[in-house]
């Protein structure tokens, strides 16, 4: 395309996105700026490469691979001075015969063997020398990656079983109406004292999530990470899938059936940092700290301690547009959830920094060549399948991140709302239940860009992770270890699980696109997030969900497992992200009473710990309404003070010369409601 078109494309982009937010408009020229950078560095990348795409197979060419029936690998190295294959077929030692040729100026090294030097299950790795060092390293685009149970040591492993896994669901699905996420661990997924498998997780956890209503897996740590206990945040191998929890084909088989339930699987996508290691990752690979990375304090995180990707390098691009299409093609992935935005979108990773303004967006410490990338990203991921979903992890608010591409954005189909969990917690630890701010908390829920879809939550795994708390420990604290029998009556308890599920059901009912939920906090799981470590003795006690809690009969968990599930339900059958926004019909401080219309739902909480409310009165439209959840139920652990499927119909109600269609109800306290129009 050639410049003045693109120019002209753009500017009708920019209308378009400034139509919809005029406080974009003194921000023109660099949004133009931005999107004029990005065509060309998509020409650039895509020249001779038959587009995009075509630039974005790396996996293909780097890396361990069959040609003509040869092994064939490559490497980038460009500051290394010579790179030896090494591993069970040489007794580990260097030797001349498998040293690697340098085929050009830009630091692509290669070596070819015979087919029958390497089988399946072989391990190698490099040996790499520079001026000044040398070193043992994992090749950047290992497909599979071990490690030695006695020695701890990691290495690559060829990974070419005699027959490739046969796919039993090889369609892309289509992408759900309704996004109901399950943000799962498969490692945590277990019962035991144990690192669990994808084997485990295809045989016990799909079905749960099946049985609970969800329709999207978000997969965390995936990739191949040394230190469990980095949640998988520390990446190191970045095409290969972690083999703590089991083998390529087993992680294959966990999707494909996945699929076959019509779940729609995604990853959660580590490019915005790496882990520090040299031996195992890319820190420090040929000599240099910027071969991947930025060079000096920029190339570090840390807060993270972590390495910074450099963004402006063709080279890095190529690395993780290829990790993008990789993860699609291979192993049938539906999409990513891109963590760590912020990190990504500035030079000083939006540590410490309030966003007040949308200069925030537009000033010099905005790392445009990141905002590149990732609508690269974006661009490939849907190329590829049109139904993908993308997730922008992002806490700062930049505006235009989940505006498609083609109308001047960066192509994420979706944005966490983080400021959402933040807040309950804040709402917790701050105010006693009778200072609640309603109208605080309606604000919170409902501030989101209308040009953009969010997907809300009221925690994920950040906010169970050790050091901090779930909700519902915050709320009932030590109670629930002893008082959670559904015989038993303790204050604490009931106070935690009533709340637990109005906050639940309000934060999915105003929920702009899409709704998360992490793995066991549906049932309010009651325990954190501890991963083995020295500082607990090397303890899986935390790294782990209890579901004998959820599954035991005499227990309470079981009921707001329940209320979860006909929550999920309802927003299943009346495709409630799919309706206009909430619209506020009623908001009472004193009463604490909030009601709002969405679709044809009416939504009615009152939050007052120790006043229920007779005849109270909500002016609605016109009609017959039935009851259709009500949170005080005794099959979800309340006290069943309403009537179940309770029908009511609107009466006239004069005020000041008007009249109005109220609807009267008796609302208990800490109690949630929805009724149906019918």
């Amino acid at each position: 395309m050639e410049p003045e078109t693109q120019s002209a494309e753009a500017e009708i982009l920019i209308d378009s996105m400034i139509k919809k937010d005029t406080w974009l408009e003194p921000y023109k020229p660099d949004i133009l700026r931005r999107i004029k950078n990005t065509h060309l560095k998509e020409t650039l990348l895509s020249k001779d490469m038959g587009g995009l795409k075509g630039f974005a197979t790396g996996h293909h060419y780097f890396g361990l691979n069959i040609e003509e029936k040869k092994w064939v690998f490559r490497e980038w190295a460009p500051n290394a001075t010579q790179l030896f294959f090494i591993g069970d077929f040489s007794s580990w030692q260097v030797k001349e015969e498998f040293s690697l040729k340098r085929l050009n100026a830009n630091g692509v090294w290669e070596i070819k063997l015979p087919g029958h030097m390497l089988k399946h299950g072989d391990l190698y790795r490099l040996f790499i020398t520079w001026n000044g060092g040398e070193g043992d390293r994992i090749p950047s685009y290992a497909k599979r990656v071990v490690q030695d149970p006695d020695t701890l040591i990691f290495n690559a492993q060829v990974w070419k079983p005699a027959s490739a896994y046969p796919w039993k669901f090889k369609n892309f699905l289509k992408r759900p109406e309704t996004l109901l996420i399950y943000e799962t661990h498969v490692g945590m997924a277990q019962d035991e004292l144990k690192i669990g498998t994808y084997r485990e997780f295809t045989e016990k956890m799909l079905p749960r999530i099946v049985d609970a209503g969800y329709n999207t897996i978000q997969l965390m740590a995936i990739k191949e990470h040394p230190y469990y206990a980095s949640f998988g945040y520390h990446v190191s191998s970045f095409f290969a899938p972690s083999s703590k929890f089991g083998t390529p084909d087993e992680l294959k088989e966990l999707i494909d059936t996945a699929h076959e339930y019509g779940l729609f699987v995604i990853m959660d996508m580590i490019h915005s940092h790496a882990v520090n290691n040299e031996t195992e990752g890319l820190s420090k690979f040929d000599g240099t700290f910027y071969q991947y990375f930025h060079d000096g304090p920029r190339g570090k995180h840390i807060a993270w301690d972590s390495r910074c990707f450099d963004y402006s390098k063709n080279q890095v691009l190529h690395f993780l547009l290829s990790n993008c299409r990789f993860w699609i093609e291979e192993y049938h992935f539906d999409g990513f959830r891109f963590d760590g935005i912020t990190s990504m979108l500035y030079k000083n990773h939006g540590m410490e920094k309030a966003f007040t303004s949308y200069w925030d967006y537009f000033d010099e410490n905005v790392d445009e060549d990141a905002l590149t990338y990732l609508t690269l990203a974006n661009r490939i991921v849907h190329d590829i399948n049109p139904n993908a979903i993308t997730i922008a992890e992002d806490i700062s608010g930049m505006p235009g991140l989940a505006v498609p591409v083609t109308e001047g954005g960066f192509g994420f189909d979706y944005r966490l709302a983080m400021g959402i969990p933040d807040y309950w917690i804040k709402i917790i630890k701050e105010y006693s239940d009778e200072k609640w701010p309603l109208n605080h908390i309606w604000y919170e829920l409902n501030n989101r860009r209308e040009d953009e879809k969010t997907i809300s939550y009221t925690e994920s795994h950040d906010q169970a992770l050790v050091g901090d708390q779930t909700l519902i420990f915050r709320m009932m604290n030590q109670n629930m270890y002893h008082h959670m029998h559904i015989k038993d009556n303790d204050l604490h308890v009931e106070r935690g699980i009533a709340l637990h599920k109005m906050i639940r059901l309000i934060t999915l009912a105003t929920a702009g696109s899409g709704y998360m939920n992490f793995m066991g906090n549906e049932f309010g799981h009651p325990e954190w997030i501890d991963f083995p470590r020295e500082g607990n003795g090397w303890s899986y006690f935390y790294a782990r969900r209890q579901w004998h809690l959820c599954d035991h009969p005499d227990l309470k968990y079981r009921l707001l497992a329940a209320f979860d599930r006909n929550m999920i339900a309802m927003a299943q059958k009346y495709t409630v992200f799919t309706q206009k926004w909430p619209f506020l019909l009623h908001e009472h401080m004193e009463d604490k009473m909030l009601a709002f219309a969405r679709g044809d739902l009416i939504f009615v909480f009152n939050f007052h710990p120790n006043k229920s409310h007779v005849d109270y009165r909500i002016e609605v439209p016109s009609g017959k309404y039935r009851m259709i959840l009500d949170s005080d139920s005794n099959e979800y652990g309340g006290h069943g003070r309403l009537t179940a499927n309770q029908v009511h119909f609107t009466v006239d109600l004069s005020v000041t010369d008007q009249l109005k269609q109220v609807l009267s109800l008796y609302i208990p306290t800490r109690t949630a409601i929805v009724l149906e129009k019918i």
